[in-house]
């Protein structure tokens, strides 16, 4: 039974389990044409570091990714090889080596490993094969994910919720194309050449700037706002899960002339001439964009020889370098967590143009030959810009699904943009103006709060005791990585090996055991796991008072000033981050608990002051909060940071019930830290009181965050910031 919503498009039934095989074409996804343009660079040259999607949820990242694999040319590895050697050329290091100069070869698809967000260390490198170890008293080495991906496709959704030190290892072998491993007795080093594409949702939290800059190329994707895109794109969807094998038939075609175009691609990448001129346009840009480091030109560089062979050319024009500067450059060019990726295309231009007006002479130069080529297309016979199955001029330019002229460039199309938009340039803010505290009733100050300095760091706040939860930089943990500080039976598969404790479980019974001489006889029971101490990522929960008690505006403008080095601590720290602000009747969760300090940010630049001051509702909501988060992540501990000057006024007996609402806070057993806004001569000590009540921590805002000696010497040894 089928319903119809309306003339022409049909809801089809639930596709039966049996046909779900066909996957999704790579020619079918409709826009995106950076998306797709940045994954065929890569899929023609790996050495250009991987690909960084970023975008809202919903928007065909991981369709597109998988759909990718199928485009990428068979692979001939030496038979029975674990580590996918190359028959004509075998790693002479494999460890299953070494391989007959004539080996026998068997043709297989790329690879496409997806990497879990859960996989532990072991599972990502590979570690010593327990059951040998213990059944035959043989040292073996298991492979892990890294060498299945070689010479294929290492897809990791959601990389931004991996955990660091795993996104290194990724990172580590995506560039230098090996994979080393040393653990637990095991010394291995194998070949892990392959393309890296990682996504993910800015919402669920920000990559580091370090790791961002290890992604050679990154692109922004939304979902178009156009109707006639959105219409397409769900009809396209319906129609595959009706008849996937049908659908993927229609669209065989356009995969095969793109799965022809990249081998092609491929073969001339070689022949492809970088001239000097490029290579100081290529300078040029980077250098005009103030990035890091020479990562970033060499990416660039290679993506720009990797397009120009793409699009059938000999040597790199100056549209390749700038289709190149526009997928390698914007997410380099960050210095904060606040900073949001994106690069201006009229600067990009303008650096181009000095560079060939300095350095390439005349106008009729070969890098800046017209080819027709508009930087973001491929070839007459390439998905974006060939013909595609419905006579229109490509799969995304069809007659019944491009976008009109007017219509937002949210795919891409012809140039970077950033759909999220750009946080606002708060130091175009207005500045503080002097002013005395005023009344609690005041009415909401609707002028943005003056900037907050830049240069502070935070004080670094630790939860006590040791926990559990996920590695992080904060307070102390049991976590796989770290120091080793003991050994225990492992509570199922084990971990890291501890080899003393594991050979001295095992040590007395070997009489029992019938060992004379020979190797140690050891049984599953003796395992004993490492216990490893390090740290780990807490929720940092902030409590803000934004009443009228709160004072004048360049006291808020230091509130925020402070909270905003703290949030720049928790991002550096990878904790998650929630904001509860009070004011006027209530308190309001202005943010859940998430990763990205970047909403955080933006959501306390937005936050309303003025009126009378709820403190016993600021500190319940708090309370309630802790109660959710800990049912969602009981292993992850939190920190609760209450920025107030103390007061209550707003409701019947303000204080008492202020008071017991802290008893409730204080029976969570959430460690807490108030940090104390007071200011004037006059001191009520209100703060100091509600520590007390709360058994935290007591600090005034002027020791929350400290200035670096580099920007005293910038201010002169008379500015009035505490140091401590």
């Amino acid at each position: 039974m089928s319903t119809t919503s309306e003339p022409g498009l049909r809801v089809p039934r639930p596709t039966r389990p049996e046909a779900v095989g066909a996957g999704y074409p790579f020619s079918a996804v409709l826009g995106m044409a950076d998306m797709r343009l940045a994954l065929l660079l890569n899929a023609v040259n790996p050495a250009i570091g991987g690909v960084l999607v970023r975008g809202e949820k919903g928007t065909a990242k991981s369709t597109a990714v998988r759909a990718l694999a199928a485009l990428l040319p068979p692979v001939d590895r030496v038979t029975g090889c674990r580590f996918a050697c190359d028959p004509d050329a075998p790693d002479p290091r494999c460890p299953d080596g070494p391989h007959p100069a004539v080996p026998a070869a068997e043709r297989r698809p790329a690879a496409l490993v997806e990497l879990p967000v859960g996989a532990a260390e072991d599972r990502v490198v590979g570690s010593l094969d327990l059951e040998r170890a213990l059944a035959d008293g043989v040292r073996a080495y298991e492979p892990g994910l890294l060498a299945a991906a070689h010479r294929g496709v290492l897809y990791v959704d959601e990389v931004n919720l991996l955990h660091d030190h795993l996104v290194d290892l990724l990172l580590d072998a995506a560039a230098m194309g090996r994979c080393h491993v040393e653990r637990e007795g095991v010394s291995v080093s194998h070949a892990a050449r392959f393309l890296l594409v990682g996504t993910m949702n800015p919402e669920e939290g920000e990559l580091r700037p370090q790791l961002l800059d290890r992604f050679g190329l990154t692109v922004e994707v939304a979902a178009s706002r156009d109707p006639a895109v959105r219409v397409e794109v769900v009809r396209r969807r319906l129609d595959a899960d009706a008849d996937p094998a049908g659908f993927a038939a229609r669209w065989a075609g356009e995969d095969a002339a793109v799965a022809r175009q990249v081998a092609d691609a491929r073969a001339r990448l070689d022949q492809v001439v970088l001239t000097d001129a490029a290579l100081r346009q290529i300078a040029e840009v980077c250098a005009a964009f103030d990035v890091d480091g020479m990562r970033a030109d060499i990416v660039t560089a290679r993506a720009a020889v990797a397009h120009a062979a793409w699009q059938g050319r000999d040597r790199v024009t100056a549209d390749d370098v700038r289709v190149a500067a526009r997928l390698a450059l914007p997410h380099r060019r960050r210095r904060d967590p606040f900073d949001t990726p994106g690069l201006d295309e009229q600067r990009l231009d303008e650096a181009l143009d000095r560079a060939q007006d300095e350095h390439l002479g005349s106008p009729d130069d070969d890098t800046g030959a017209d080819d027709g080529s508009d930087g973001g297309t491929g070839p007459d016979d390439g998905p974006d810009g060939g013909t595609g199955p419905d006579g229109g001029t490509g799969p995304d330019g069809g007659p019944d699904g491009g976008a009109p002229a007017d219509a937002p460039r949210s795919d891409g199309d012809t140039g970077f943009v950033d759909p999220t938009g750009r946080a606002p340039d708060q130091s175009t803010a207005q500045p503080p103006e002097p002013g005395s505290p005023g009344p609690d009733d005041s009415p909401r100050d609707p002028r943005p709060v003056a900037a907050p300095q830049h240069g502070l760091r935070a004080r670094l706040f630790t939860a006590p005791g040791i926990g559990e939860g996920v590695p992080g930089r904060r307070s102390r943990a049991r976590t796989g990585r770290g120091r080793t500080t003991g050994a225990r039976v492992p509570a199922s598969r084990p971990g890291a090996l501890h080899l003393p404790a594991t050979v001295r479980a095992a040590a007395p019974h070997q009489v029992v055991r019938g060992r004379a001489k020979g190797p140690l006889r050891l049984r599953p029971i003796d395992v004993r796991e490492a216990v490893r101490e390090g740290r780990e990522g807490n929720l940092v929960l902030f409590v803000v008072d934004a009443s009228g008690s709160m004072g004048a505006r360049h006291r808020m403008s230091a509130v925020k000033g402070a909270v905003l080095a703290l949030l720049t601590d928790a991002y550096q720290r990878r904790d998650k981050v929630a904001v509860v602000a009070f004011r006027g009747a209530g308190a309001q969760v202005l943010l859940p608990a998430t990763a990205s300090v970047l909403a955080a940010s933006t959501r306390l630049a937005e936050l309303p002051t003025g009126g009378r001051t709820p403190l016993a509702e600021g500190l319940l909501a708090a309370a309630e909060l802790l109660r959710v988060e800990r049912l969602r992540d009981p292993r992850r501990r939190p920190l609760t940071l209450i920025v107030t000057d103390g007061r209550a006024t707003a409701g019947a007996d303000p204080l008492p019930r202020a008071a017991r609402a802290a008893a409730v806070l204080r029976a969570t057993g959430a460690p807490c830290v108030v940090v104390d806004c007071e200011s004037g001569p006059v001191r009520l000590d209100l703060a100091r009181r509600l520590a007390n009540q709360l058994a935290a921590a007591h600090h005034p805002l002027p020791t929350v965050t400290t200035t670096p000696l580099a920007a005293l010497a910038t201010a002169g040894f008379g500015a009035q910031r505490s140091v401590v």
